[in-house]
């Protein structure tokens, strides 16, 4: 399977030998386990001596002729301490359970309920990886992820520009980009940053923006460009290609191909 290499001037200069793994079929189920294996939350708990540290007794019996018991008294058996005494009488108050004052939470979220166990083995994480690739090279998935999006003008899949993108400005850049993937799907694959609807924009999310264009470079190359994401072809993740969905708008330079192809033998 060939492709065309792009210039900066959205011209075609040459045709390359894609890596095999783009002529294989895309496992959507193999990329969604690989996406909920790597999913993180920060685990949050109370103390786990929160409204346990008090001087309150064990249950309270209610046994005859025993010191310190209950009986007769017309009390419930939870935990007290004591805030005063004389003798075997006692002004004693609730203690550690959660209906008294100061006492523990009834069912506060477990750490252990947060932490994900899952894993993947390497094979499947390749294969994952594989697919997450093809699919930028895909019609189908691209219009699913970009509806407005006409795919019938996109010139080729997937998009590979001659390595000179990486020393332009971001003026050129950004021309460049719309001679090669066309003005229509570089708008729907620009970032988007919008304010929140609802209560979450009081939360510390105010702001939700779209994941934009990828623009995956060799290990010696650097972009001088900062308006879309870059990652380098030997860090690039099933994360950063399918996280919102298969199909993400990427343009890979000559050098990442190869790498690629290298990787995923």
């Amino acid at each position: 399977m060939k492709t065309k290499v792009f210039d900066v001037q959205g011209k075609s200069t040459k045709e390359i030998e894609l890596p095999g793994f783009f002529s294989k079929g895309i496992r959507e189920d193999i990329v969604s386990k690989v996406l909920e294996a790597s999913k993180t939350m920060q685990p949050y708990a109370p103390s786990l001596t929160a409204g346990k540290q008090h001087s309150a007794s064990g249950i309270i019996r209610h046994a005859r002729r025993k010191w310190r018991t209950a009986y007769g008294k017309g009390i419930s058996r939870v935990p007290r301490k004591i805030m005063s005494g004389k003798g075997s009488q006692f002004n004693w108050v609730g203690a550690e359970i959660a209906s008294t004052r100061g006492g523990r939470r009834a069912h506060p979220p477990k750490t252990i309920s947060m932490i994900n166990t899952k894993k993947i083995n390497k094979k499947e994480l390749s294969l994952a990886l594989a697919s997450a690739i093809n699919a930028t090279a895909d019609t189908k998935s691209i219009s699913k992820k970009y509806p407005r999006v006409d795919t019938k003008g996109i010139k080729e899949l997937p998009f590979v520009v001659e390595s000179k993108i990486n020393s332009l400005k971001t003026k050129e850049f950004i021309d460049a980009i719309k001679k090669i993937i066309g003005n229509n799907f570089f708008e729907s694959a620009s970032i988007r940053k919008k304010i929140r609807a609802g209560k979450g924009k009081r939360r510390g999310r105010r702001y939700k923006s779209s994941a934009g264009l990828l623009l995956v470079v060799g290990k010696e190359e650097q972009p001088k460009v900062k308006i879309f994401d870059f990652k380098k072809a030997q860090n690039l993740s099933v994360e950063d290609l399918a996280s919102g969905g298969l199909g993400r708008a990427v343009i890979y330079t000559e050098n990442a191909i190869k790498e690629l192809g290298e990787k995923l033998k």
